[in-house]
């Protein structure tokens, strides 16, 4: 079933402690298609300038990503530039040229009629809901992402986005920006009260939460990889493994189960480490499905216990 996702398509300049690139294929939408790509059809809703690479177009046009809406318009490219420390937690942004990225208004083309799933990446709000408006009822999964930003410019138009869409995806000190909470179940009690059915708390290295309004709760480890050469994409990348599985899950008929969101998070989790093991989208350009499958059956493998325990006094614990 066809993902839409609107946000970023850009060029990212970006120095890690294992090298650096420049106007490399970036921007979230970029990342999210090639991960999401991987499970099922992608449609595209962007914006580049003149300036956009031939060949950078040819890369996303030759997976299972559609581009008629992808605006190209005079003017340049939107453009990032980052460096990372040896702590690959923390980056400096180097710069940010806005550029045709600027002035975008999503247009969602007819040709895209029937995608049954709609993300919302990192934009405004207020293009959020545009968007939201654009889609109609047709849909039967909406999430969105966000970012410290528009919690602090744009709280009112966020939380109504918040409260049209099925699943929030959001960074973990994030939800607690927005509520004030300190307490992370609380920050998810206030998130999930405005109306969405699932809550997703991205923790970087650490892993994902998966929270859902009837009081459900899954979490998923972190990949534990050897060398992490660039976490730009990470987050983009684990929504498109998280979205993708679900869509090719509503592909094959039915409702959607907990189970399902549970394996859900889990290909968000594998497709977000392999967007870290090189630079730009290199590695998921370069993924095979073998590769996909492998790295699940090792999260099979390292996050599976037995039920019962044994507490080394009586042998009766349960």
């Amino acid at each position: 079933m066809a993902i839409t996702v609107v946000g970023s398509v850009g060029l990212d300049s970006v120095e890690t402690p294992f090298g650096a690139v420049s106007d490399a294929l970036g921007g979230a939408v970029s990342y999210f298609a090639l991960a999401a790509a991987h499970y099922d059809q992608v449609n595209v809703v962007a914006v580049v300038g003149d300036d956009f690479p031939a060949d950078y177009r040819q890369q996303l046009d030759a997976r299972r990503i559609r581009l008629e809406g992808m605006q190209t318009v005079a003017g340049k490219t939107f453009r990032w530039g980052g460096r990372y420390h040896l702590d690959m937690n923390a980056r400096d942004t180097l710069f940010t040229d806005l550029g045709v990225f600027a002035d975008f208004s999503p247009s969602i083309p007819q040709a895209y009629d029937g995608a049954g799933v709609v993300f919302l990446a990192n934009i405004q709000p207020e293009l959020q809901l545009d968007v939201l408006r654009q889609a109609g009822e047709g849909a039967k999964l909406r999430a969105l992402d966000t970012m410290n930003l528009w919690i602090e410019i744009a709280r009112d138009a966020l939380t109504e986005v918040m409260r049209r869409v099925d699943v929030v995806i959001i960074a973990e000190e994030e939800a607690r920006q927005y509520t004030g909470e300190a307490s992370l179940r609380r920050a998810v009690r206030g998130i999930l009260a405005l109306g969405p059915k699932r809550l997703v708390v991205k923790q970087g290295s650490y892993g994902a939460l998966l929270f859902d309004a009837d009081g459900g709760y899954f979490a998923a480890p972190a990949y534990p990889l050897d060398e992490v050469r660039d976490p730009t994409g990470a987050g983009d990348s684990f929504a498109g493994g998280f979205l993708g599985y679900l869509a090719q899950r509503l592909s094959a008929g039915g409702e959607l189960t907990a189970n399902d969101y549970q394996r859900a998070l889990v290909h968000g989790n594998i497709m977000g480490s392999f967007a870290c093991e090189d630079f730009s989208v290199r590695r998921l350009l370069a993924l095979t499905p073998d590769q996909i499958n492998k790295r699940y059956q090792e999260f099979v493998s390292f996050t599976h216990f037995e039920g019962s325990w044994h507490n080394g006094e009586n042998g009766n614990g349960r």
